[in-house]
């Protein structure tokens, strides 16, 4: 595992103790902040692992909130990042953080958006968020933590992506980054998700047996019951799918459309057997045994959330917070990695 152009300066486990959720609960010794927190999938890895939880910065109020409640203790700015200057930030922690994470949109740059610009430069100067991953560059570059991870899709690296990346990272003191290619399923989580990891560490991590749809979710109660499971609720078919489902087999939808570059398929009916297709802000499943919608806590194992892990809004909302987060069950292991170097260069 290399460290880089450092600036001068396991087995699915849905119910992790309150201990591993608690920041506060033992001494840790290393420290992170986290840009575009989201609703906290990246925090509550590094959390688990005893960092220190210094700050959060989240323009969008319902991931706000949920952050909030499930990091009580960990101010957070809900504001955005093109808004703040590394002063603020320096102003409401009492330290330079070891880690810096950072998961920008990944609108401008996903296949899955049928609007995005065909010119990679256009990706990053044209759409309106674009430029927000080098808002993370200059944060990460005023601050001089000692290591960062900033998550997106692959397709941000098409073209001229990775040299702007680079470039950008040169001007504030990396001049070495590793774009750190990572496919969770290899590594514990029951969904299919392939993202980068821009880091100026080389994470290389432990391979872990494909964790299937059915291993799970299939001991969650009816969620059209009374249960004690946040966010499983029983939810309902718009009348276009439920007018399909009868035709719909294992891995087939209701609904196509097209993306960028390829078709893509939502209330997807999921192969019990199989690991699940990836979880998007958008995507709606279908339950592999009977005729009803994935809920949102369903959603959340999918993408390796702890049950104790509590979202908040709207339900489309806790959707789009699930869909958009770092599976926890990797940001464990990337925190993991981390603290091995870190420890390494005390």
């Amino acid at each position: 595992m290399d460290v880089a152009g450092s600036n001068p300066a396991c087995p699915t486990n849905f119910r992790s103790s309150a201990a591993e959720m608690n920041p506060n609960s033992k001494k840790k010794e290393f420290s992170f902040i986290d840009l575009f927190s989201g609703a906290g999938g990246f925090s509550l890895g590094f959390v688990q692992e005893r960092f220190r939880h210094l700050l959060a910065v989240e323009i969008d109020d319902g991931a706000a909130q949920t952050y909030k409640l499930n990091f009580p203790d960990t101010p957070i700015m809900n504001a955005d990042i093109r808004s703040i200057h590394s002063l603020q930030i320096e102003s409401e922690i009492s330290e330079i953080p070891d880690v810096i994470l950072a998961s920008p949109p990944c609108e401008p740059f996903t296949s899955a958006n049928t609007a995005r610009y065909k010119d990679p430069f256009d990706r990053f100067y044209t759409d309106p968020n674009g430029d927000l991953i080098f808002h993370a560059i200059r944060i990460i570059g005023d601050l001089s933590s000692k290591f960062f991870v900033i998550e997106n899709v692959v397709p941000m690296m098409n073209g001229i992506g990775r040299e702007l990346i680079s470039n950008e990272f040169a001007k504030v003191g990396f001049e070495k980054i590793y774009f750190n290619v990572i496919a969770t399923e290899s590594h514990g989580c029951p969904s299919e998700r392939t993202r980068v990891f821009i880091s100026n560490v080389r994470l290389k991590l432990p391979r872990q047996r494909n964790v299937t749809t059915s291993e799970a979710i299939s001991d969650l109660p009816d969620p059209s019951y009374p249960n004690d499971f946040s966010n499983h609720f029983a939810l309902f078919f718009p009348k276009r799918v439920s007018d399909r489902l009868h035709r719909i087999k294992k891995g087939g939808a209701a609904v196509y459309f097209s993306g960028a570059v390829e078709e893509k398929k939502t209330w997807i009916k999921l192969d019990p057997e199989k690991t699940a297709e990836t979880i998007m802000g958008k995507s709606r499943f279908i339950h592999p045994f009977k005729n009803r919608p994935l809920t949102p806590r369903e959603h959340a194992r999918l993408m390796g959330f702890p049950d104790t892990f509590v979202f908040t809004g709207n339900v489309d909302s806790v959707f789009n917070q699930v869909g958009e987060a770092v599976p926890p069950i990797i940001s464990r292991q990337i925190a993991r990695a981390i603290k091995q170097v870190a420890n390494k260069l005390k």
